[in-house]
């Protein structure tokens, strides 16, 4: 999950956002993030974004929500995107 405000946490102070599965939870995404890349995670917070209406073109729909998680990490440590 990229935006502004992830990009300036992730580079001061090695806090890192992901948007995961709906079932996921702490120590699911804590197992993940160790796995993929090698760092240990300090600590995980999650959020549930809810659905929003949307009105496009004459008719009303929804937005899907999504689950965001946040990784904090140890001060030094980093995860690197390619």
């Amino acid at each position: 999950r990229i935006t502004e405000k992830s990009g300036i946490q992730a580079e001061a102070s090695a806090v890192y956002t992901f948007e995961v599965t709906d079932c996921a939870n702490k120590k699911n995404i804590a197992k993940a993030i160790k796995e993929i890349y090698k760092v240990n995670p300090v600590k995980v917070n999650i959020t549930n974004l809810p659905m929003k209406k949307v009105f496009s073109r004459g008719k009303v729909g929804q937005k899907s929500g999504t689950k965001k998680a946040v990784v904090y990490l140890k001060k030094g440590d980093k995860i690197e995107f390619v």
